[in-house]
């Protein structure tokens, strides 16, 4: 984040966010942005900001579809990063539950601030979509 957009969103202009010492060490924020930024883990940390679900609890409640092997791998990844705890019970079949940890639950109120930016913005983002589209003489632009 640069210093002029900090300027812009009221933060104070103290230096950039990230300061790393090279380009492509990127302090380790681009392994965390891609797996916030995958199409499922967002979606999974929401559905267990509300408490402990079972694997197809938690399935049911991800609109959208997922897969129960793009689940089982999304909620691995996340456990992996210490976001979510899985436990399993020794009952046949196993009983498998999944929580937030205390990291994962940090992470909501960040998404939460995302999720309401992007809904005071839709109108703006759908406005500026259309202006740009009808600039580039796309036709109904691209859904």
């Amino acid at each position: 984040m640069s210093v002029g957009h900090k300027a812009v969103t009221g933060l104070p202009v103290e230096g950039p966010v990230i300061s790393c010492e090279t380009p492509q060490d990127e302090c380790g924020v681009r392994d965390v942005l891609d797996r916030l930024g995958d199409k499922w883990s967002v979606y999974v940390v929401v559905e267990l900001a509300g408490g402990l679900l079972r694997f197809k609890e938690l399935q049911r409640r991800i609109h959208g579809g997922i897969s129960q092997r793009m689940l089982t791998l999304t909620v691995r990844r996340l456990e992996r990063d210490g976001l979510v705890r899985r436990t399993v019970h020794p009952t046949i079949p196993p009983q498998v539950e999944y929580e937030l940890t205390e990291m994962g639950h940090s992470l909501t109120h960040l998404i939460k601030s995302l999720a309401d930016w992007s809904i005071a913005h839709r109108p703006a983002i759908a406005a500026a979509r259309e202006a740009y589209d009808e600039a580039q003489g796309v036709p109904g632009g691209p859904r």
